[in-house]
């Protein structure tokens, strides 16, 4: 039997060890084989050797030859085939050095939930450094994604990938029944959440999703990290927390277990999510402008921080759209919220059970923090609607120490809705430190909603409210 050059150097080492004796010193580095490589190439053979000179094809038959995990490097090129990584452990995918392999959908029908890469049930899997694009389908109930997780599983790595042009092209007007996403992750095993998932360095652009979103953790999901992602062009919201969806079902519904949970969105660039010209959210004869820049929809234990999310129909969203459900002990800190559509900042449920509501309830918004952050410039349609709104059943929440520059000619910088349904016994909303400055008027132009009630100037504001007691108001 012949041995490589490597396997031999290490032989050669323990050798020598038990020769003289001795074992290794405390502190010394174990020599290890190098993990078992697989080469991929879009002109391989499957019958190859799966090296540089002779790979394989297929990404199935490199996962295939890999029981024990291993590198999967692909060749540069274009490959018309899905990868499937399922009940596999320390698996990586990732380009062969500096080339460029794209994933292609271009040929491929999507059907049911399916995806370009699919990765689940599994633990210690890297994604890294993939092209993926061209995942189309126009059929109501198909969903088409980029990059979807889910299942159960631990340690997934999701790094410095390219999602973009995909999605679902139906074009019937206000059906929830469209829906894509470039990269998803749905906990829906009750028994074992995902969790210690990253999902860094991507850009993803130009999807058409439908009712869903860019980039999702959904349900079981707990201990991640979305950060440093460039998200921008896509007719939905660009990256969601969500909790209570029928992801899980049964007792675990209302749990803590289908939430979305103890995670991080940082330093992430979202620009341009508009849903106008999106057909899912045609609503009595006009586009909803309401996609999201970042949304957390029931989820929990978030942070929130040092994101640029700019030019979307709304910047940042706190919420629950469940009516059992709730947003809470978020942090949204250190972002900077500019020009968005029609609002910077929003937190509480949006509907109350009111007609215009289809007599349906949403969730509520509480012990959630929104501490230093700079707005400016929301509200862009000026159709007076505020830099920061505060809806429905919304209770205990702090705003402090933000910088919000008003722009719009009404110079709202807190809205409120009619009715405000704040429960009496709740905790009250708290403003307080914060620095409001008002374009091409004096300050006593600001308008302030608060428990459903507007008042002109912040001299009235404070008297009759008793809020931002400490803050300072100015002109821009």
């Amino acid at each position: 039997m012949s041995l490589s050059r490597t396997t031999a150097a290490v032989l050669s080492a323990a050798m020598v060890a038990t020769a003289i004796g001795s074992a290794p010193a405390v502190g010394s580095t174990t020599l290890r084989a190098p993990l078992e490589t697989v080469i991929v190439a879009p002109d391989g053979s499957d019958s190859a050797a799966g090296t540089v000179e002779h790979p394989v094809r297929t990404v199935a038959e490199a996962v295939n030859r890999l029981p024990d995990g291993g590198r999967i490097q692909l060749r540069g090129g274009t490959y018309h085939q899905r990868v499937r990584l399922v009940d596999v452990t320390g698996i990586t995918v990732e380009p062969y050095r500096s080339e460029r392999p794209v994933l292609s959908g271009a040929g491929l029908t999507p059907t049911g939930t399916s995806a370009l890469v699919e990765i689940a049930d599994s633990r210690s899997v890297t994604v890294r450094g993939l092209d993926l694009k061209g995942y189309y389908s126009d059929e109501l109930d198909v969903v088409p994604i980029g990059i979807w997780v889910h299942g159960h599983g631990r340690q997934i790595t999701v790094s410095d990938n390219r999602v973009h042009h995909l999605g679902n092209t139906n074009g019937t007007l206000g059906s929830y029944d469209i829906n894509a996403h470039g990269i998803a992750v749905y906990g829906d095993d009750p028994a074992a959440a995902i969790k210690r998932l990253t999902i860094t360095g991507n850009r993803v652009h130009h999807l058409q999703l439908g009712a869903s979103e860019s980039v999702v953790v959904n349900g079981n999901v707990r201990h991640w990290a979305i950060t440093k992602n460039k998200i921008h062009d896509n007719n939905n919201i660009g990256i969601d927390a969500i909790g209570y969806e029928n992801t899980l079902t049964g007792p675990a519904r209302w749990t803590n277990k289908n939430r979305a949970r103890d995670g991080v969105i940082a330093r992430n660039v979202v620009e341009r999510i508009k849903s106008a010209g999106n057909p899912a959210y045609w609503e009595d004869g006009e586009w909803c402008n309401c996609a999201d820049g970042i949304y957390v929809d029931g989820g929990t234990r978030i942070r929130i921080a040092k994101n640029v999310v700019r030019h979307n129909d709304i910047g940042v969203e706190i919420a629950a759209e469940n009516a059992r459900g709730s947003a809470d002990h978020v942090t949204v800190v250190g972002n900077k919220i500019t020009g968005s559509l029609f609002t910077g900042l929003a937190t509480g449920g949006y509907c109350n059970g009111a007609e215009d509501c289809g007599g349906e309830r949403t969730g509520r918004s509480h012990d959630n923090r929104f501490v230093r952050n700079h707005l400016r410039g929301n509200n862009r349609a000026d159709d007076g609607s505020p830099e920061i709104l505060i809806q429905y059943y919304a209770w205990g929440n702090v705003f402090a120490h933000n910088h919000v520059a008003v722009t719009s000619s009404g110079h709202d910088a807190y809205g409120t809705v009619d009715g405000d349904r704040q429960p009496a016994h709740r905790r009250p909303n708290v403003s307080d430190h914060n620095r409001f400055c008002v374009t091409g008027a004096a300050p006593s132009a600001l308008r302030f909603g608060w428990r459903g009630h507007v008042y002109r100037g912040p001299v009235a504001f404070t008297h009759a409210t008793g809020q931002d007691q400490r803050s300072r108001f100015a002109r821009c």
